[in-house]
């Protein structure tokens, strides 16, 4: 099993920022909370965008993707984000080596 990662770049609809940015940390709760195989979540603001936020999310394998995705803290973020969300693209990465990421190492494997 290898880790499996999405950077997802989010374009917030003119005046979302704050309730998406709320939205975002609740999610956070239960993800930190019910999701031992999310190895990393982070959400970013865009210097000189305030209307875009990136995500870099990290996980054990595929697996725990499909888990994260299931769980009822994301279904509700996915329902309600269509409130706060303009367009959003999607790309899956597969790290191959990193700082601060234990299970990584330094070969990446």
């Amino acid at each position: 099993m290898e880790p499996y990662g999405l950077v997802v770049r989010f374009v917030l609809k003119g005046g979302a920022a704050e309730d998406f940015d709320a939205l975002m940390r609740s999610t956070l709760e239960g993800i930190r909370a019910h999701e031992p195989g999310t190895l990393m979540y982070a959400v970013h603001e865009v210097h000189g965008e305030p209307e875009q936020r990136i995500f870099y999310e990290l996980y054990a394998d595929e697996d725990a993707f499909t888990a994260h995705g299931e769980q009822p803290h994301i279904q509700y973020f996915l329902t309600k984000r269509e409130e706060y969300v303009a367009s959003y693209t999607v790309d899956r990465v597969r790290p191959l080596t990193a700082k601060g990421i234990d299970t990584l190492g330094d070969s990446g494997q």
